[in-house]
């Protein structure tokens, strides 16, 4: 027979919830969960995402082994036009390169750079947000001053002068790393004033509330104050930030590769795929540069609807 607790005592409290059942049970997911639009972004985003990862084991072909190449293949249309043949259902191109394998081959490098791209710009701005909030005063002054600089500039351009310079001084002799190194750093330094702006503000607002006053009194420094306690409160405005500066990120890489100044021909990216297949939009061969366009076109728009989703669903005005 059950016995009841006794008289004026609360029940025995449970364990606490899994970060996973509180997930699931958060407005995040339910917002999700509501909008089609959101869940259709997200699972293209997966999908552009899978088909990068695994372009080597789901490609016709590496498009850049030239043991695979033959140049009897060389501009055929797609699988549906008239001389169209399998396995190339998307067309060749000059070389006898498979457009499709081309096109999974690129999103991974841009991929790969948009996201190395982001890091970096996150690592730099949130660093110096935190500090520029959190000292105050002169380190403030200086390093928001600096951010309203860059912001006079575009970021493309900011982007071209990182580039040019470094190549410059180091005579144009890199490798292929290098290179990947290099146009990761341009677009880091392009990015990073929206963080540092956001999270100063934040952080202005977090350092005068309590649990930053009881951490001061405790003994804890400057530093564990910052990433232990107050960086946690801010992050939901880096992430939507993160995610829109995503496809302005992989957006930079392809038109600093369009110019001539990213990334080379021989490093697949779908920038180099358009500047490739643009030379012989005119003759004919439209299918070089049109679907590497569009599979541009699709990620970018499938992130930015994604980043537009998350920043509504963390706007406490719009719950």
């Amino acid at each position: 027979m059950a016995t009841s607790a006794p008289a004026g005592l609360a029940p025995e409290a449970g364990p606490p919830p899994s970060r996973l059942a509180r997930f699931l049970d958060s407005d995040l997911l339910a917002s999700f969960r509501r909008s089609r639009l959101a869940m259709a972004a997200f699972a293209a985003t997966v999908l552009f995402f899978a088909l990068a990862l695994l372009a080597p084991w789901i490609s016709p072909q590496n498009p850049y082994d030239p043991a695979q190449l033959e140049l009897m293949n060389a501009n055929l249309p797609p699988i549906w036009a008239g001389d169209g043949q399998a396995p190339f259902w998307i067309g060749t191109d000059d070389q006898g390169r498979d457009v499709l394998s081309a096109v999974f081959y690129g999103m991974r490098l841009s991929l790969i750079v948009g996201v190395l791209g982001v890091a970096v710009s996150g690592l730099i701005g949130i660093g110096l947000g935190l500090v520029a909030g959190y000292a105050g005063g002169w380190v403030d002054t200086a390093i928001m001053r600096v951010a309203d600089v860059q912001l006079t500039f575009p970021a493309i351009l900011i982007a071209l002068i990182v580039d040019g310079v470094a190549k410059a001084a180091l005579g144009g002799h890199m490798d292929a790393n290098a290179q990947i190194a290099l146009i990761v750093l341009a677009i880091g330094l392009s990015f990073w004033v929206q963080y540092a702006r956001t999270v100063r503000g934040s952080v202005m607002v977090e350092k005068n509330k309590d649990y930053v006053q009881a951490g001061r009194l405790i003994g804890l420094s400057a530093p564990v104050i910052l990433t232990r306690h107050i960086l946690p409160n801010v992050t939901g405005p880096v992430f939507v930030i993160a995610t829109i500066n995503l496809a302005l990120a992989i957006i930079t890489e392809a038109t600093l590769s369009f110019l001539g100044t990213g990334l080379p021909e021989t490093m697949p990216s779908l920038g180099t795929l358009i500047r490739t297949g643009n030379r012989f939009l005119f003759s004919g061969e439209w299918w070089i540069v049109a679907f590497p366009g569009l599979a541009l076109a699709g990620l970018v728009l499938a992130i930015n609807l994604l980043g537009d989703w998350l920043r509504d669903a963390l706007n406490p005005k719009l719950q």
